[in-house]
C-alpha cells in the first residue's frame, strides 16, 4: 500500500482517522497546518486559547472514553506552557499523544526565534519523546506513540514534528498499525503466595485506585469483597472505580476517610491495594497500622510502593481479580460473619453522622456547601459525572458519604499533584466523551476563573457542562493556611480585599448586559447560561434549570457564595506532620458561613 501526503500534518490527520480518534484538542502554531489537514477530516478540532487548558481537556476527555486523547501545540513557549498538563496526564496514567512544533534542525543552537530544548522539557513527563527528522520517520514514530499511550501503564506520549519538515511530501509504504492483542491470563504460580495471604486474612480491606478505572465493568472487584468479607475503600483517583453504594464500601482512604471507618483501618490484618501508587494523600490517616501486610497488584513495576511490607503481584488488576476469584470459588457457607458486620456498622455510623449534620446545616438560614452536595444528589440524573477539583470547599466532594458514585455515576478526579484548574478545564473533555450523560464540574472560583479563557472555549463549542462554583473570592485553601498560623497581617490576602463576609448582599442595580456587576466577580461568557445563588430555598430550582440548559447544550455556570469557614471536617485540624497543614488549626463553625435572605436572591441570563 502506498500513501502520499503533501504535509507531515495530513499524514497525523490520516493516522488519527485510521484509529477512529474523533475529537482533538490544542492550540496549533504559526503555520496553522495541522487546521488545513483537518478542514475536510471527519475530526473535531477543539480550539483552545491557552495550551495548559487544552492538554487538561484532553486528559479528561481520555479519562471519559477509555481511549487515547490527542492534543497539538505550537513550539518554544507552547510547550511549556503544556508541562503543567503533561505532569497531571503522567501522574494520573492517562494516554495521550501530543503534537508539538519544532525548530528546524538547521536553525538549532542558533538563537532561533522560540527555540527550547523541547525534549529536555517533557522527558520526565512521558512515557516516550520524539523529534522526526526526516520524512520517513514520521510513521512508525506514530504508531509507536499510540502503541506506548495505552498499552503497559498508560501515559503521555511526545512527538515533535520542527519547522524544517512541515513543507516536505510524506510518503507511507504500509499501513498503520493497529492496536495489539492483550492477554488477560494469569498463571497460578505466579499469584500462589498472594493466593494465601487473601485465604489466610480475617479482617482483609480492598482498596481500589485510579489505575482501575474502567476495569470494573462486572463488578469483579465488588464480587471479591463479598467472597473474602472485605471492606471496599477507594483512592480519590479511584472513584467511580466500585459501586460505592455497596455495603462494604467505606470511602476515600488516607487524608479523606471518614472517621468512623477507623476502627476498620485499625484492626485490619491486610490491605490489597488494586491500580494505586499509594501516594501519600491516600496513606495518611486512614490507613492500616505498622506491620500489616500490603498485597499490591500493579500492571507497573513503577507503580509499586516500597513504603510498605508485603507481596506485590505485576499483573493488570481486571484480570488479576478474576484469576483469584476463579481460584478461591464460592464463599464457603460458614465464614465469619463479624468482620462484615464491623464494616457495615462503621459504614452506617458514617451515614449516621453526615445526615446529622445536613440536619443541623438545615436547620440554619445559611447556606453550606455540604447541603449544595446533597442537593445534587438528589436532583441530578443518575447518570451522572461530577468533576473535581481539589480546593478549600470543593474538597467537601472527596468526603463520603456527602458524594456517593452509584452504579450508574461516575467521578473524576485530579491526580496526586492536585493542578488548580484541571478538573475545571478538564469537564469539557469529559462531556464531548461522555455524549447524552450529564456532567457536572464542582470547582472552585479560583480554578475557574484561572481556565476561564477556555470556558469561553466550551460556550462557543456549545459543550454543555453545568459548573457549580464556590465562590469565596480568592484562593481559600492558602487564606485558611495564613489564618490558622495566627497571621495578622494586612499586607497578605489570598482572598479579595472585599471579602464575601464583609460584602453587603443586598439589591444591586444591573451592568451592561443584564449582567449584575455587583454581585458576580466571575469572568462568565455571554452565552453560557449564568445564576447565582442566595437562598438554600432557591438552589434546588437553580440546579433544576442550570442541569436542563447543559442538556441543551448549553453551559451552565451556577454561583454559590461560601466562605473558608465552610471547610470539610478535618480538613482545618491536620497537624504538621502533613505537608502544607497549619501547625495551629482551628475547626470551622456552621455560624461562620454566610448567611443569606430569600430576598437576596438574583439571578442573570
Amino acid at each position: 500500500m502506498l500513501s502520499t501526503y503533501p504535509s507531515p500534518w495530513h499524514a497525523v490527520v490520516d493516522a488519527l482517522v485510521h484509529r477512529e480518534v474523533d475529537t482533538v484538542f490544542g492550540l496549533p502554531g504559526d503555520d496553522l497546518g495541522a487546521l488545513h489537514a483537518l478542514e475536510s477530516a471527519p475530526v473535531r478540532m477543539l480550539l483552545c486559547r491557552d495550551q495548559r487548558s487544552a492538554l487538561f481537556l484532553a486528559t479528561g476527555y481520555a479519562m471519559q472514553a477509555g481511549r487515547t486523547g490527542v492534543c497539538v501545540i505550537g513550539k518554544g513557549p507552547a510547550v511549556a506552557n503544556a508541562v503543567t498538563g503533561l505532569l497531571e496526564a503522567h501522574t494520573s496514567g492517562v494516554p495521550l499523544v501530543v503534537l508539538a512544533g519544532g525548530t528546524a534542525a538547521k536553525r538549532r543552537d542558533s538563537g532561533a526565534f522560540q527555540e527550547v530544548d523541547q525534549l529536555a522539557l517533557v522527558r520526565p513527563l512521558v512515557k516516550w519523546a520524539v523529534r522526526v527528522d526526516h520524512p520517513d520517520r514520521l510513521v512508525p514514530a506514530l504508531d509507536r506513540a499510540f502503541l506506548l499511550a495505552s498499552s503497559g501503564a498508560p501515559g503521555p506520549v511526545y512527538v515533535e514534528l520542527p519547522d524544517d519538515l512541515l513543507d516536505l511530501e510524506i510518503v507511507r509504504t504500509r499501513p498503520w498499525a493497529d492496536a495489539p492483542e492483550t492477554a488477560t491470563v494469569v498463571a497460578g504460580s505466579d499469584t500462589a503466595r498472594a493466593l494465601d495471604l487473601v485465604g489466610a486474612a480475617q479482617r482483609p480491606v480492598i482498596l481500589v485506585g485510579g489505575g482501575m478505572r474502567g476495569r470494573d465493568a462486572g463488578r469483579d472487584i465488588e464480587a471479591l469483597a463479598d467472597r473474602i468479607g472485605a471492606a471496599v475503600f477507594a483512592t480519590a483517583s479511584g472513584r467511580g472505580v466500585v459501586d460505592e453504594r455497596h455495603p462494604a464500601f467505606g470511602g476515600l482512604s488516607g487524608l479523606y476517610s471518614p472517621a468512623e471507618m477507623e476502627p476498620v483501618w485499625s484492626a485490619a490484618d491486610l490491605l490489597i491495594t488494586l491500580g494505586s501508587r499509594l501516594e501519600e494523600t491516600a496513606t495518611f490517616n486512614g490507613f492500616v497500622g505498622d506491620g500489616v501486610p500490603v498485597l499490591q497488584v500493579n500492571i507497573d513495576a513503577g507503580g509499586v510502593s516500597t513504603e510498605f511490607p508485603g507481596l506485590a503481584v505485576l499483573g493488570e488488576g481486571r484480570a488479576v481479580v478474576a484469576h483469584w476469584l476463579r481460584e478461591l470459588g464460592p464463599r464457603p457457607v460458614d465464614a465469619d460473619a463479624e468482620w462484615p458486620a464491623t464494616v457495615a456498622a462503621c459504614r452506617a455510623d458514617a451515614h449516621a453522622a453526615v445526615t446529622a449534620r445536613l440536619a443541623e446545616m438545615a436547620a440554619t438560614d445559611t447556606l453550606h456547601v455540604a447541603e449544595v452536595l446533597d442537593a445534587l444528589d438528589r436532583i441530578a440524573p443518575a447518570d451522572r459525572i461530577l468533576v473535581q477539583e481539589n480546593g478549600l470547599q470543593d474538597m467537601w466532594s472527596y468526603f463520603y458519604p456527602h458524594w456517593t458514585c452509584g452504579a450508574e455515576a461516575d467521578s473524576v478526579v485530579p491526580s496526586e499533584q492536585t493542578t488548580l484548574g484541571f478538573g475545571t478545564a478538564a469537564a469539557g473533555g469529559v462531556k464531548l466523551a461522555a455524549g447524552d450523560r450529564p456532567v457536572i464540574a464542582f470547582v472552585g472560583d479560583g480554578a475557574f476563573s484561572m481556565v476561564a479563557n477556555d470556558l469561553a472555549t466550551l460556550a462557543r463549542e456549545g459543550v454543555g457542562v453545568t459548573y457549580v462554583v464556590l465562590r469565596n473570592r480568592g484562593y481559600g485553601w492558602l487564606q485558611c493556611q495564613l489564618d490558622q498560623h495566627g497571621a495578622e497581617s494586612t499586607r497578605f490576602h489570598f482572598l479579595s480585599e472585599h471579602s464575601l463576609s464583609e460584602h453587603s448582599l443586598g439589591e444591586h442595580s444591573s451592568g451592561e448586559g443584564g449582567r449584575d456587576q455587583a454581585e458576580s466577580t466571575l469572568p462568565v461568557h455571554p452565552a453560557a447560561w449564568h445564576a447565582v445563588v442566595r437562598h438554600k430555598s432557591a438552589l434546588a430550582d437553580l440546579l433544576g434549570e442550570a442541569l436542563a440548559h447543559s442538556a441543551k447544550g448549553r453551559l451552565a455556570v451556577l454561583e454559590v457564595p461560601v466562605t473558608i469557614a465552610d471547610a470539610p471536617p478535618g480538613i482545618t485540624e491536620l497537624d504538621g506532620d502533613f505537608p502544607g497543614a497549619a501547625q495551629e488549626a482551628k475547626t470551622s463553625d456552621l455560624s461562620e458561613s454566610i448567611p443569606v435572605t430569600k430576598n437576596e436572591e438574583r439571578r442573570v441570563n
